[in-house]
């Protein structure tokens, strides 16, 4: 069950994050950045605080260490918070496929931080291996080359750098804080604490809500990113960082790259170039080497066990010594 829960999380934070560049593109049109965010972190608290609240004993819902306390600051101001009003920010100048690679840094950041903060997590050489890879299959992916490199560094490029960073950082100060409540309560107390930073932040940029145009695309896009992008993906990212640890979880973000890539081609129309879909299996490459000890092993676990739900094969004399298959009957 343990590798099931791994594998699930890790698909739902990777499409749904992955959905997020999409989502904050088009609903930048209509919705101020900051704002937008807020609003996300809005719907995104509601929905998981009354899930908690559902779910967990009433004794389990009060953080009662100062490392929970500690998680929850990590997650609401590092993790979520200024990760994401920087991430909406930046993509207000840069296309969601540059923000995307960009913000895919998160796991070169998860093991320079954790080799400082935490005592338990370390980058191996195969780790490092797999690192390098998995952005290079990102950067084929986006289409990013030396030759237009240059031109991604831009103001709007090094914004979202910045989320990264906060991202990354966050994820490790959660794993050093070594806190008693489930990811889901912690999640669920961090998203207030992200919407109040989000909604000062706001309110000092000299956003207002009268700039909201209540369109069908602004509605959708908000809905998105509270609901899917936030409090689905949002418990899925952390029960994977308390599963596996703050290095394999931010693989999450090398996966969104082409998520995005593609949700762009579906929804905004943009291209999918050849050089994308070969940039997937490099990827894939790098997953391989990088979570060969968890993601891998789960993904397999769950294939195994759909295999093992099939009606069984009965064979018959030389068919079953042909095949090596051992079967109860004739």
């Amino acid at each position: 069950m343990s590798r099931t829960r791994i594998a699930v999380s890790f698909v739902l934070a990777s499409v749904f994050f992955g959905g997020t560049f999409v989502a904050a593109k088009a609903g930048q049109a209509y919705i101020p950045p900051l704002l937008f965010v807020a609003l996300r972190f809005d719907i995104a608290a509601v929905l998981l605080l009354a899930y908690a609240a559902l779910t967990t004993p009433r004794a389990d819902l009060v953080p009662r260490t100062r490392g929970d306390i500690a998680g929850i600051l990590a997650a609401g101001v590092f993790a979520i918070g200024l990760a994401n009003a920087l991430l909406f920010v930046g993509q207000g100048y840069v296309s969601s496929a540059v923000g995307s690679i960009v913000f895919s840094l998160v796991p070169i950041f998860s093991p320079l931080f954790a080799g400082v903060l935490l005592a338990d997590e370390r980058l191996t050489p195969a780790g490092a291996v797999g690192t390098a890879v998995g952005l290079v299959g990102v950067a084929m992916v986006i289409g990013i080359d030396p030759g237009n490199l240059s031109s991604a560094l831009d103001y709007g490029t090094a914004i979202v750098f910045g989320g990264a960073v906060s991202a990354a950082l966050g994820g490790v100060l959660i794993r050093r804080a070594e806190t008693t409540t489930s990811s889901t309560v912690r999640t669920a107390w961090a998203l207030p604490v992200s919407a109040l930073l989000l909604h000062a932040m706001s309110v000092g940029a000299g956003e207002s809500v009268a700039a909201i145009e209540w369109t069908v695309g602004a509605v959708v896009a908000l809905v998105y990113v509270g609901v899917f992008a936030g409090a689905i993906a949002y418990i899925a990212y952390f029960d994977l960082i308390d599963q596996v640890g703050a290095i394999r979880s931010s693989l999450t973000f090398y996966a969104t790259p082409a998520v995005a890539a593609i949700g762009g081609w579906l929804v905004l129309g943009e291209q999918l170039s050849g050089l994308a879909v070969a940039g997937f299996a490099v990827i894939l490459a790098g997953f391989t080497i990088i979570g060969y000890r968890t993601v891998v092993p789960a993904l397999e676990s769950a294939v195994l066990r759909t295999i093992h739900r099939l009606p069984p094969i009965h064979l018959h004399g030389d068919d079953r010594r042909e095949t090596g298959f051992e079967t109860d009957g004739d």
